[in-house]
């Protein structure tokens, strides 16, 4: 899953919330340098990837982006993020643009403990409200231009609009089918680091 998606998975904890971001930047045993909640939220955001890797519902989905080779699982995050975003609502009783402020200005406030690599695009993220992006096709398509960007033009993400508009329906539907799951197994996974 991608950023949205991670955030939202850390109940509402602000250590756990910003553990669960920082982690693809948090490699090997380095974890263990932060507070014990940002450390359940790094090794809970690597059971995430771990169980969102292994489901079939994302298998599936990636199949729509198979022409990208290995960047199909990471279009298919950022598509993940925007059913999340869109249907925000059904999952989380404060509305988007409040929720992302509030993690926009979490993320101010620690930025002394924040990895480099996310210094260093934070200020971009926030700028362009990255998080809210999410929930248009638009925004979208503007983020996985970036990420197009970023690969120098390899990727060729920017593309996988096409195919998003063309399957838009039954990637909605695996979405949803993925994302009951997932929730499920980041409530056990947050349980068993709590005990």
């Amino acid at each position: 899953m991608n950023f949205l998606a991670h955030i939202y998975l850390s109940n509402n904890d602000p250590d756990i919330q910003l553990g669960n971001f920082i982690a693809d930047a948090i490699k090997g045993k380095k974890y263990l340098d932060y507070s014990e909640k940002i450390q359940q939220g790094i090794l809970l955001h690597r059971g995430i990837d771990s169980f969102t890797d292994k489901h079939s519902k994302v298998k599936e989905t990636k199949r729509f982006f198979s022409a990208y080779g290995h960047y199909s699982g990471v279009i298919t995050d950022i598509i993940f993020d925007h059913f999340l975003a869109k249907h925000w609502l059904q999952f989380h009783t404060t509305p988007l643009d409040e929720f992302t402020e509030f993690f926009y200005v979490l993320l101010h406030d620690r930025f002394e403990i924040l990895p480099d690599r996310i210094k260093v695009f934070y200020p971009e993220m926030r700028k362009q409200n990255w998080l809210l992006k999410y929930a248009t096709l638009e925004g979208i398509s503007d983020i996985l231009f970036q990420m197009n960007h970023r690969t120098r033009n390899i990727s060729k993400m920017n593309y996988a609009i096409i195919e998003l508009r063309e399957h838009y329906d039954a990637i909605e539907q695996l979405f949803f089918e993925f994302f009951e799951d997932l929730e499920g197994y980041a409530f056990l996974k947050q349980m068993a680091l709590e005990a």
